[in-house]
């Protein structure tokens, strides 16, 4: 090894991405594959942003506006809060990361539950902080068993709401409860990267949770709802004292002058954008419907994908599944997360699950 890396940075994995479709083609002599792994948007963004962000790509030679001021600005408007209570990052897991920095110490305790988003750990690993992990209770957060984890040595608490795989959320009220039970001095982290998918009421953190509790953070994103994955552009409501930690550990341009663009625009054409959220919602409840119709048992999906609890049997159903052409995301003696796609791509891989299940 060339080079002395932290000792907690040569034992940590990396971040693992979903497979392309083209690898997996690739890797299994097919002339394509669909790839339902990263819980993309399968439609572009709406016809007023790519409009938006090829206007500005003449201005590619010059950085952005470090702080995304306009942005900002536009977020605040958006969200009836404060310009100061607002924070832009490299998607919301850039602005995790920028609380993970800016908060925690070695050996700080970060509690979440888990099986949860997949970067919690990573970014445990690089401040070198201790995982307090909280098992799932029928796929579903027991935040009872959350609170009873938090001790003095605790940073952070993270929700991902909706879970991240399981697609399982929680209501406000339910939070609530956990965060009376939380010390004002701990960040209660509640990360919604698919609340757009959301159609039942679960109430708004925003509003509901933080004028009476400033140790709440809620994390939100243009990447998945909205089409802009690629140009990574993330926020988060805060209390202004945590947006003014937050920017000491920014990385310079980090949100980056088209992500900016593209995301005023995104804000323009929220309605539009809702049309096509629409689309996916209605794809996923027939997905889900058609699942449990075939006999499969899985919770309620509140997100752009749907999770199959299939324990034991996830290592031998996923490869085959991909052989075939469908690239799903595994988490290895758990389940299979499967992203919504186009209704072409959705039955597809029902049709190939089946397919999998009948010769299992």
């Amino acid at each position: 090894m060339v080079g002395r890396p932290r000792a907690t940075v040569a034992a940590m994995a990396s971040y693992r991405p979903g497979k392309s479709a083209a690898q997996a083609a690739d890797e299994h002599g097919l002339d394509e594959a669909v790839k339902l792994a990263s819980n993309e948007n399968p439609y572009p963004p709406v016809p007023s942003i790519v409009a938006a962000v090829a206007a500005a790509a003449g201005d590619v030679n010059r950085y952005g506006d470090h702080r995304a001021a306009e942005l900002r600005a536009a977020l605040a408007g958006w969200l009836d809060v404060d310009a100061e209570r607002i924070a832009c990052g490299c998607g919301s897991v850039g602005l995790l990361q920028q609380l993970f920095l800016a908060y925690v110490d070695p050996a700080d305790e970060v509690v979440y539950p888990w099986p949860s988003f997949e970067a919690y750990p990573v970014d445990v690993a690089i401040t070198a902080a201790t995982e307090v992990a909280v098992p799932l209770v029928d796929e579903a957060f027991d935040l009872d068993a959350v609170a009873e984890a938090v001790t003095p040595r605790t940073k952070l608490v993270v929700l991902a709401n909706p879970n991240n795989p399981t697609g399982t959320a929680v209501h406000v009220d339910d939070v609530r409860r956990l965060v009376e039970r939380v010390p004002d001095d701990v960040l209660v982290v509640v990360d919604e990267a698919y609340r757009e998918f959301v159609t039942t009421d679960l109430g708004d953190p925003v509003h509901d949770l933080q004028p009476d509790h400033p140790n709440v953070v809620v994390l939100r994103t243009f990447s998945k709802a909205y089409g802009l994955a690629a140009l990574r552009t993330g926020y988060a409501i805060a209390d202004s004292t945590v947006v003014a930690e937050l920017d000491k550990v920014l990385i310079p341009f980090a949100v980056n002058h088209l992500a900016q663009v593209a995301s005023l625009a995104a804000i323009e054409a929220a309605d539009e954008a809702r049309a096509v959220i629409g689309r996916l919602v209605a794809e996923r409840d027939r997905v889900v419907a058609a699942l449990r119709a075939d006999g499969w048992n899985l919770p309620d999906a509140h997100a752009n994908f749907v999770w199959l609890p299939l324990g034991e049997r996830t290592d031998a159903l996923y490869p085959e599944l991909e052989r075939r052409g469908v690239v799903v995301r595994p988490f290895p003696g758990v389940g299979i997360r499967v992203t919504i796609g186009t209704p072409a791509e959705n039955d597809r891989f029902l049709a190939v699950l089946a397919e999998v299940a009948t010769a299992g």
